[in-house]
């Protein structure tokens, strides 16, 4: 049984989804989490990007030492130096170069020759392996690049000190035989590969990105990167719980696993569609709502009768959790403790008092508390909450089907000042908007606005999440609350003071730098 390393890079390709934009703290949590469920390498970010970018690599590259952290270079010395000063303190510093290899790329993008595509990557691969114990190096656009021409520069960069060799689709345009017969060339036609893991990252344009990943396995990869849920540019990357579990379900065909703590793999998910507010497809694999469903008179009778009948993965596997009520009004503060542990809880007990508080507040309004209840009010008190520069202290709405919906809403402002509005809106969310964009100072424009609920039952918690313009800033938010006007509203702040706290920590940042 062959051991295929994963490669996480939802805090890098992931995060480049349109609409994402996660803070330190929800990086930090993410990556953490990413150490439980077991991966390998966790690709962090892109050091040279930027100095927030930096802070935040150096930080996971301080904090996870389960999983080995890496940062993305391009091949020039300032990006590697970086990347370095980044990652020195991690428990194993690896550097993840990459250069494009296609005609394509090479000619408009790079504008650059074979001959000095190879040189330069080369001259980066010597330079990163002078400070890297580990270092992988990506031929961009490999699917679409002449495989004589591949064979060529990984000979070259494996003799210059590269120790994993990664092959994306970096467009999602190859096919799941065609990413066979580059694996295999590779792997029959260049003669030191033996000297490095070969790797494979693709991308799911066409739909093909699982299947791609499957195959260049099947084929010679020892490494698979890919982000949870499938997040990332354009449509995606392959989904890491997609390849995990087929591996682990289908051993006997592809003859390989990986060291996934399985079980871990819906908490994951449900941490980071929270985080980046991109939810899930009810009907995606693995860790969809309906992946564990049947509404089939058929299929119900075959389940009853003999659950592999029509379930191949069981939901305990990945970690849905079959008993839904898990604590009440009664339950004590020991008790909520120890089960916010088993979530993967581990803030500070200020964190636990604020999170027993709305434990008990939920208790008063719902009759049953989930697992997902539980996750939602933790999320929200660790990572899903921004510093409090505009509050919301009441709200108000009156509604009715021939009466014009009018907000009243009491703030607390960043100078301490307390305000009252009122506005209306031909809807109650619109009201509620439009005053509390007179009270906030400067426009704010609201690009995207969505609702689901945690849980079922007519008395669920309703998320929120919303994208917003303010100040110039695109920016999301969050809001998690009984009553879903309060979680609009709240969401809608949470946006505006994100945008506050990012200007705020880049302009000390950009002080910090200067001095």
């Amino acid at each position: 049984m062959r051991k295929i390393n994963v490669f996480d890079t939802t805090l890098r390709d992931g995060e480049q989804s349109a609409g994402v934009n996660l803070n330190f703290q929800e990086k930090l949590e993410i990556a953490k989490q990413l150490e439980r469920l077991g991966v390998d390498i966790i690709e962090a970010g892109f050091p040279a990007s930027s100095q927030g970018d930096f802070s935040s690599v150096q930080a996971i590259a301080q904090t996870v030492k389960g999983s080995s952290v890496t940062g993305l270079a391009r091949s020039l010395e300032r990006d590697i130096e970086t990347t370095w000063e980044a990652l020195k303190d991690s428990a194993e510093p690896r550097i993840h170069v990459f250069l494009a290899t296609s005609p394509i790329h090479m000619e408009y993008k790079l504008k650059m020759t074979p001959d000095e595509v190879v040189e330069n990557a080369v001259a980066a691969v010597k330079l990163a392996a002078s400070k890297f114990p580990q270092v992988q190096w990506s031929a961009e656009d490999a699917s679409r690049t002449e495989l004589p021409f591949l064979a060529r520069i990984i000979k070259e960069v494996i003799d210059a000190g590269a120790t994993v060799i990664n092959l994306p689709d970096t467009v999602g345009y190859t096919t799941p035989y065609e990413i066979g017969q580059m694996f295999k060339y590779v792997s029959e036609n260049v003669s030191n590969i033996h000297k490095a893991i070969l790797s494979t990252h693709n991308h799911d344009d066409l739909g093909m990105a699982v299947a791609n990943s499957l195959a260049a396995i099947q084929n010679g990869a020892g490494q698979v990167e890919c982000t949870i849920n499938g997040i990332g540019e354009r449509a995606g990357n392959a989904a890491l719980e997609e390849i995990a579990v087929a591996l682990n379900i289908r051993q006997d065909h592809y003859q390989a696993d990986t060291g996934i703590v399985l079980k871990e793999i819906k908490r994951t998910s449900t941490l980071v569609s929270k985080l980046t507010g991109m939810v899930v497809p009810s009907n995606k694999a693995v860790v969809g709502n309906n992946a564990f469903a049947h509404e089939s008179g058929i299929h119900q009778d075959g389940v009853l009768k003999n659950k592999e009948t029509y379930e191949i993965i069981t939901p305990e596997l990945v970690g849905v959790s079959s008993n839904r009520m898990v604590l009440g009004k009664h339950s004590g503060r020991h008790a909520f403790k120890d089960k916010l542990k088993e979530l993967g809880f581990n803030g500070t007990d200020e964190e636990l008092q604020k999170i027993f508080i709305a434990f008990k507040d939920l208790a008063d309004k719902k009759k049953e508390i989930t697992e997902e209840d539980l996750f939602a009010l933790m999320t929200e008190a660790t990572v899903g909450t921004a510093i409090a520069h505009y509050e919301l202290e009441t709200l108000q709405v009156n509604y009715g089907t021939i009466n014009i919906p009018t907000a009243t809403i009491t703030m607390k402002l960043p100078s301490g000042e307390v305000v009252q509005e009122a506005a209306t809106g031909s809807g109650s969310v619109e009201a509620i908007y439009n005053t509390l964009e007179r009270v906030i100072d400067g426009p704010v424009l609201l690009t995207d606005y969505r609702i689901q609920s945690i849980s079922g039952g007519r008395d669920a918690l309703a998320e929120v999440y919303v994208n917003v313009k303010y100040d110039g800033v695109e920016s999301s938010g969050r809001g998690t609350a009984h009553d879903v006007l309060e979680a609009s509203a709240k969401a809608y702040i949470n946006a505006v003071n994100r945008t506050i706290n990012r200007q705020q920590y880049n302009q000390k940042l950009t002080k910090s730098v200067n001095v």
